[in-house]
């Protein structure tokens, strides 16, 4: 079984990486520099590199990188404006990477050009879908965001989540917040600090746990329609407006201090 690892970049950046006969794949390298002593140390070579979207936290060391690798197959977004790009794909295609062959679903809203990547136990959300929370939405509408992860919410129960940012502790804190009811929240919480005191990674997430615990995969739930009602002061009639009043809150969370 092919194993799937997180290279540190920045303070809380994940780029994923994986490989096969020293052939390596690498999800949104922000910075070359950690890629290439993970190649350099295990003598591979970059096969290829699987952007999510254009941010240049997840971008910003792929010139360096095909500098030295000028084979290497650069997939992104048919909208991104990464120059780098070799294969832009569209909802549905297929990407080979060695072990994995991935399909490609098109999730508009943290940025217009964001796509996961997919094949019924992985998924690279980049920063659509985290654990226990979801990206701000910059470019696109809050109906596409919303639309974005229901389509991820769908998907196989036994998918694994690798997202782009160790946010689970403070998306977990505000999940607590947001459905204070919520006792599996709790349990999580409490796992999840114990797992970064040891300075693990909290990541992958299990989907079928997800929709258990993370807020905005839960804007239909009633506990989670009445909190934010109460914090809004507001009716609000569909699950798209809890969402956009969650997401609202969420920007201006501070977080909590233990």
């Amino acid at each position: 079984m092919t194993k799937i690892e997180a290279l540190k970049a920045f303070n809380d950046n994940y780029i994923w990486t994986w490989s096969q006969n020293n052939n390596t794949w690498v999800v949104d390298p922000g910075d070359a520099a950690p890629v290439i002593e993970y190649l350099e140390k295990n003598r591979s070579k970059l096969a290829g590199i699987l952007l999510t979207h254009h941010h240049a936290d997840h971008s910003g060391g792929i010139a360096e990188l095909v500098k030295r690798w000028p084979q290497c197959a650069v997939t992104a977004s048919h909208k991104s404006p990464i120059k780098e790009i070799t294969h832009r794909v569209h909802e549905g295609d297929r990407v080979a990477c060695g072990p994995f062959t991935f399909t490609a679903l098109e999730i508009p809203g943290h940025t217009l050009d964001h796509v996961a990547f997919y094949d019924e136990s992985h998924l690279f959300s980049g920063d659509t879908l985290f654990s226990a929370g979801c990206g701000k939405v910059f470019e696109g509408t809050v109906d596409e965001m919303y639309t974005s992860l229901m389509k991820l919410f769908n998907l196989s129960d036994q998918t694994n989540i690798y997202c782009g940012h160790e946010y689970t502790l403070a998306n977990l804190q505000f999940a607590e917040v947001a459905e204070p009811e919520n006792n599996r929240i709790k349990t999580k919480l409490a796992e999840v600090e114990m797992v970064r005191a040891a300075g693990k990674p909290t990541l992958p997430a299990l989907l079928q746990d997800e929709r258990l615990y993370n807020p905005f995969l839960r804007c239909k739930e009633p506990t989670i329609k009445k909190s934010v009602e109460a914090t809004t002061q507001k009716n609000l009639s569909d699950p798209v407006q809890v969402f956009a009043a969650l997401r609202a809150w969420k920007n201006n969370f501070r977080g909590i201090t233990k």
